[in-house]
């Protein structure tokens, strides 16, 4: 049995300002992903293929952070407290309370980046692509965060490297914020870096991401406690896993019909 270490959420204060180690963790996610997309372009563009230039990119990358903040806090209000935002609605704003949701931020990217292919005239699938492969090491610096706060913990277990949490009682739980970051961020990331390596169909990159994440999502939700306020739903799953099936089914839709256009 494993003790979570307790690692103060504060990184470091500067006067009353109080930064955190979650904020950090998006800081560090957004970098990365501006990091392989500048390497990407860079690879691309001697042979006149790559699809932005860095000008463009840098607006992507703004319009998807946009996205991200704003689609998954509104979508952690939508999806999980909607009743109480309802009563609260100025709490909605409080964002260094915490309370984000993947699925909020996936949508919100998704429109951010209607808005940028339109205004750039770039097909809307050839961006999301492009995207595609820089998202996942975010992923996995957000579950990181997740880690380091000692949230969203995971379901009580009898494994050797269980976890106590503080706050979720003196019994060891799966610490399913590093599975998460393993599959989701990290596993993830290796399969669509390989996969975007070569020239694929429009959208079937898009469509791998979408299937793998939902998939790696739907089953770490097996180890990962129910959100309290919530419990399971319907047929025994939990938000998550019900949010997960659509992009399951829109992947491989999407990955069987760009393949029959090739």
């Amino acid at each position: 049995m494993l003790i979570h270490p307790q690692i103060d959420p504060v990184a470091f204060s500067v006067g009353p300002l109080a930064v955190r180690w979650y904020g950090l963790m998006y800081l560090a996610g957004f970098a990365a992903a501006w990091w392989l997309g500048t390497r990407r372009i860079r690879a691309a563009t001697p042979s006149g293929t790559a699809l932005l230039t860095r000008a463009q990119f840098d607006d992507l990358l703004f319009a998807a952070i946009v996205g991200v903040i704003l689609g998954g806090r509104l979508g952690y209000v939508v999806f999980y407290k909607a009743a109480h935002f309802a009563e609260h609605p100025l709490e909605i704003f409080a964002i260094w309370q915490g309370g984000m949701s993947f699925h909020g931020g996936f949508l919100g990217v998704l429109l951010a980046m209607v808005f940028f292919a339109r205004r750039h005239r770039l097909a809307w699938f050839d961006v999301m692509d492009f995207l595609a492969p820089l998202v996942p090491l975010g992923i996995a610096t957000g579950r990181l965060g997740n880690f380091i706060n000692g949230e969203l913990w995971g379901r009580v277990t009898e494994v050797s490297w269980g976890m106590v949490f503080r706050g979720a009682g003196p019994l060891p739980r799966h610490p399913s914020q590093l599975y998460e970051m393993a599959l989701e961020g990290l596993a993830l990331f290796a399969l669509l870096w390989w996969f975007s390596s070569k020239p694929r169909p429009r959208g079937q990159i898009s469509g791998v991401f979408l299937l793998g994440y939902g998939v790696f999502r739907f089953a770490v939700e097996f180890a990962r406690e129910p959100d309290d306020f919530l419990g399971l739903l319907a047929l025994g799953l939990s938000m998550g896993q019900w949010l997960s099936l659509p992009m399951i089914a829109a992947g491989l839709g999407l990955v069987y019909w760009s393949g029959r256009r090739t």
